[in-house]
């Protein structure tokens, strides 16, 4: 395949919008020399397309799985260019699914529209204790925690959570957003988060405009 830059990008957006294997098309891209910015733009333009035919009914979740995992291909081939600091990201998100609770598709969602959006994601995986999200809090210094949680037993682990932030001085400086199937508006408010009880990509959404309103502010 040899294609121009623009037909490159073009293929790759459709591609991720109809689901189907990015890998050739990122190849390509990289071997042309494409900056990883324009390759992250592609895709979260692509995305919030696939985001919109979700919202609207004509993707299901199966869908969204598909299209993060086409996303995930294409950045593996980045992912030394990654590695070396070559993309600039918009802000740092710690995320897991909370203790008790080993579900994480929805989280990997909510992480594939990040790094889609350009956000650096420290993933810490599942079954995650509060303490290991104050140590992660406290060893990456993120602007934005985020919390998973699909059973309604592990939503104490939130709380907790958010009061170990509010004891160790970081709540202040930290934007908490929580969801799952488990978590509601009222609790949302209940505990005081900053957001939460809305899908991955509404989630992603939400931090960015965080990281925005935050880069205006400077």
């Amino acid at each position: 395949m040899d294609l121009r830059s623009n037909d490159v990008l073009n293929h790759l957006f459709n591609a991720l919008v109809n689901l189907e294997s990015t890998k050739q098309y990122c190849e390509e891209a990289s071997n042309k020399g494409i900056s990883i910015q324009e390759i992250t733009s592609i895709v979260s333009k692509a995305l919030e397309i696939v985001g919109k035919k979700y919202e609207e009914g004509e993707y299901f979740l199966s869908e969204l799985i598909v299209a993060g995992e086409s996303a995930k291909e294409c950045f593996e081939v980045y992912e030394n260019k990654v590695q070396k600091g070559e993309i600039k990201f918009i802000g740092r998100v710690v995320v897991g699914t909370v203790e008790g609770d080993l579900h994480d598709i929805g989280k990997n969602l909510f992480i594939m529209f990040l790094r889609s959006m350009g956000f650096e994601v420290i993933d810490l995986g599942v079954d995650v204790p509060p303490q290991k999200f104050i140590e992660a809090v406290k060893q990456y210094k993120p602007d934005i925690v985020g919390m998973s949680a699909l059973l309604t037993t592990t939503l104490p682990s939130i709380e907790k959570t958010i009061k170990l932030l509010v004891e160790h001085g970081f709540r202040d400086k930290v934007k908490v957003i929580i969801g799952g199937a488990a978590v509601s508006k009222e609790f949302v408010e209940a505990v005081g988060a900053d957001a939460g009880g809305v899908d991955a990509y509404e989630g992603a959404l939400i931090c960015r405009k965080w990281v925005e309103e935050k880069k205006n502010e400077r």
